[in-house]
């Protein structure tokens, strides 16, 4: 169906002046803006705000008690902030008047989950503040690696028709496991919520006055399917109290994405700068809603979102069950194609890792003198080597296995260090560890029955030309790339003027709004051989650690988790 449309004199209007959106991306540590202009999606200005708590992964910011080990949670108000001070700053910088404004979209980190009172309201922000269970859970909160494992166990012992469309896994980012951890662990917090609720949806709750849902994050994080979520007979028998969790806590009529959720409500107004009563788009996933914008819409046009994660999306024609994807979709993407996602728990998050970690004093004095980053320098180091001449091969497991294993119990692998391995060296094994990471998922793809045509790029890391160079030569296949530099925030403006009726679906939005340049990075021929001896060593890898029976890794955690515990409990009773 036609997703609807606002007023037709929201976009249009008889003098033919121009009219403009307001895309804003919340990542994973900032907010971003951008006005766009409907007619031809041509970024004006944007303004960035940096979210003032960050991740919380080590303490509470109420009471400073400390957080267990794989905990990661954020605050709601840095992401008020983010529309009261980059959406005024990127109108104002773009000296576009702010009544030629005609509609806000937004998009999220997916898994990013917060328990809410019935009108909206955190209970972070409740009076409930001094418990940890209370706060939004961040994508990467992976403490429920538990609950996931005994929901996919149940699923698939009761043969849930559901579970085919995850790859066969549930992860422990999603909204299922991590309301289950809070049931199990702190029940007196869940009874005491009301909502349950993706960050996508809340923000788009915050700018209209009124709870909403979008197709997209139920059906990838919310495992709706076939128009229901999973029943309470297989809810209750997880937990008792469970069992009308998806009843009483999700359930909600489902907007298709480009639809308008609502109007800008005059505290909204105040905060942005912008007209009460503009369209405000569905809410959407960051990765999702930048296929508009690097015209990813079509069939067989993989996308791949890098930054600190890297998340892959593509659009097919059929139903098709892939194990280990993250979840397939009717109308996750765009309306009339099945949307596919999945992705890396860890990318740009390994190498800012390498970076603060592994590099030596000398290193950041080379890189003052030659006038650049130490992470330009490893570049330029890492670019002169031949493939295959650093004799490495690492495992992209830092955080974790997104996809094809759903595990993040996982965790990274390096091989084939000696006395001899440079900084520069282990750089590039780990840019080419993500890499081989991506390949295990299009190849898993195309293998499942999706086709993948054309590999296209958006997001901070396609401004590494190396990376870029190595997907290429690993994937053996061009690499596209999103003109955009804020892909995520530019697609939220594409929905937001179909949501105010300038366009009237999302593809004919992103023909118009959207840009790519096709092919931008070609594979080399002699590279790509050298890459395949690599990607076999990183194959037997992968299936040692990672699907093999010996879960040495696994162990390792534990012993890591009990010793952090013990020494957390030791502190707390030490007077």
């Amino acid at each position: 169906m036609t997703p609807p449309q606002g007023d037709a004199d929201d976009a249009n209007e008889a003098d033919g002046a121009e009219r403009y959106v307001v895309g804003v991306d919340f990542g994973t540590l900032s907010g971003r803006a951008v006005v766009v202009r409907v007619r031809d999606g041509e970024e004006l200005e944007s303004a960035v705000h940096t979210y003032r708590h960050g991740v919380i992964d080590r303490e509470l910011p109420t009471t400073g008690e400390t957080l267990p080990p794989d905990w990661a949670l954020q605050h709601p108000d840095d992401w008020r902030e983010v529309l009261r001070t980059a959406v005024p700053a990127a109108v104002a910088a773009s000296g576009v008047d702010p009544a030629a404004v005609i509609g806000i979209g937004t998009d999220f980190t997916a898994c990013t989950v917060l328990p809410v009172l019935r009108d909206g309201t955190p209970l972070a922000e409740s009076g409930l503040g001094h418990r940890p269970h209370a706060w939004p859970k961040l994508w990467k909160h992976h403490a429920a690696q538990g609950q996931a494992d005994r929901i996919n166990h149940l699923a698939h012992q009761r043969c849930e028709k559901w579970i085919s469309r995850y790859g066969g896994k549930i992860s422990a980012e999603w909204q299922y496991a991590k309301a289950l951890q809070v049931l199990e662990e702190d029940p007196a917090t869940y009874a005491v919520t009301e909502r349950w609720i993706e960050a996508a949806d809340w923000i788009v709750w915050q700018l209209t006055g009124a709870e909403s849902r979008n197709t997209c994050t139920a059906g990838y994080k919310g495992i709706h399917q076939d128009g229901q979520y999973p029943g309470e007979d297989y809810l209750g028998a997880l937990h008792p109290g469970f069992a009308d969790f998806a009843r009483s806590r999700l359930e909600h009529p489902l907007l298709p994405l480009g639809s308008r959720a609502g109007s800008l409500t005059a505290e909204a107004a105040a905060w942005t700068g912008l007209p009460a009563g503009i369209a405000v788009a569905a809410g959407n996933v960051d990765a999702h809603v930048a296929a508009a914008a690097a015209q990813a819409v079509e069939n067989g046009r993989l996308l791949a979102v890098m930054g600190t994660s890297t998340c892959h999306v593509v659009n097919g024609p059929a139903l098709a069950e892939v194990p280990g994807i993250c979840g397939v979709v009717d109308g996750g993407i765009v309306e009339g194609a099945y949307g596919y996602e999945a992705g890396q728990s860890a990318v740009g998050d390994i190498f800012a890792w390498w970076l603060a970690q592994g590099v030596p004093a000398g290193y950041q004095d080379e890189a003052d003198a030659a006038g650049e980053s130490v992470h330009q320098l490893l570049t330029r180091k890492a670019a002169g080597q031949p493939v295959g001449g650093h004799g490495l091969v690492a495992l992209d497991w830092m955080n974790g296995n997104r996809s094809p294993l759903v595990d993040h119990h996982l965790s990274g692998v390096i091989v084939g260090l000696t006395l001899a391995t440079r900084p520069e060296e282990i750089y590039r094994a780990l840019l080419e560890s993500t890499a081989f990471g991506t390949r295990v998922i299009v190849d898993g793809l195309e293998q499942g029955g999706v086709p993948v045509d054309e590999f296209i790029v958006t997001g901070g890391l396609k401004q590494n030309g190396l990376l870029m160079q190595i997907y290429a030569d690993v994937l053996r296949r061009p690499v596209s790339l999103a003109y955009s530099d804020q892909g995520p925030a530019l697609g939220s403006a594409i929905h937001a003027a179909v949501a105010a009726g300038a366009h009237p679906d999302v593809r004919t939005a992103a023909a118009a709004m959207g840009r790519v340049l096709s092919a931008a990075f070609r594979p080399d021929t002699a590279r790509a051989d050298a890459y395949d001896a690599l990607y076999a060593e990183y194959r037997s890898l992968h299936e040692h650690f990672g699907a093999g029976p010996d879960k040495q890794l696994h162990r390792l955690r534990a012993i890591r988790n009990a010793a952090l515990t013990d020494d957390r409990d030791s502190e707390v009773r030490t007077p």
